[in-house]
């Protein structure tokens, strides 16, 4: 059963709208990214001796981490978003704006900061726990497990509380002067 909550999201790249489903039927700019990166990432699947010395593009990278995320994700938490069709969400105002910040100063444009009142599912994982994807699928499927476990351990970084929310979400605020 769906629950509504309340989340905030750091707006970028182009105007969010006041209304939007985002889901496994309704993907997400990941979905694309990934999808452009198919074929290579097949042919990795099929020849990954070919690939063993090679650098792998950063987009073919996360590519094969998306992919190794989604396969256990649908294996053993389909109840969680997927990666591919969530939003990424914030708990409070401040730590949208910590996103807001971190993307500005990668260059990538920021709009405001938006809350919104989301009807569906999340899933509050640890960034830190992403991974750059290799040629080695059974590598790639258990640091996909790791994170999806969302278990901490002693060695463990700091973790980066990211909130994945899929579902129908309403803009309810907007706050577009976001570097006061």
């Amino acid at each position: 059963m769906p629950e509504t909550f309340f989340a905030y999201h750091a707006v970028t790249e182009r105007p969010m709208p006041p209304r939007i489903c985002l889901d496994e039927g309704h993907p997400n700019g990941v979905r694309a990214r990934v999808e452009a990166q198919r074929g290579i990432v097949e042919d990795i699947w099929a020849n990954p001796e070919k690939y063993r010395e090679e650098e792998l593009p950063y987009p073919v990278k996360v590519a094969l981490r998306e992919l190794a995320l989604e396969k256990v994700r649908r294996e053993k938490y389909p109840g969680y978003p997927s990666r591919m069709g969530c939003l990424y969400v914030s708990r409070t105002w401040q730590e949208a704006r910590h996103w807001a910040e971190y993307f500005d100063s990668l260059g990538r444009q920021v709009l405001g900061v938006v809350k919104l009142r989301i009807t569906g599912a999340f899933f509050a994982g640890d960034a830190a726990k992403c991974f750059d994807g290799t040629v080695d699928e059974a590598e790639n499927l258990r640091l996909a497990r790791r994170y999806w476990e969302n278990k901490t351990t002693p060695q463990d970084e700091r973790p980066i509380v990211e909130l994945l929310a899929a579902g129908t979400m309403e803009i309810v605020e907007e706050d577009s002067l976001w570097k006061r």
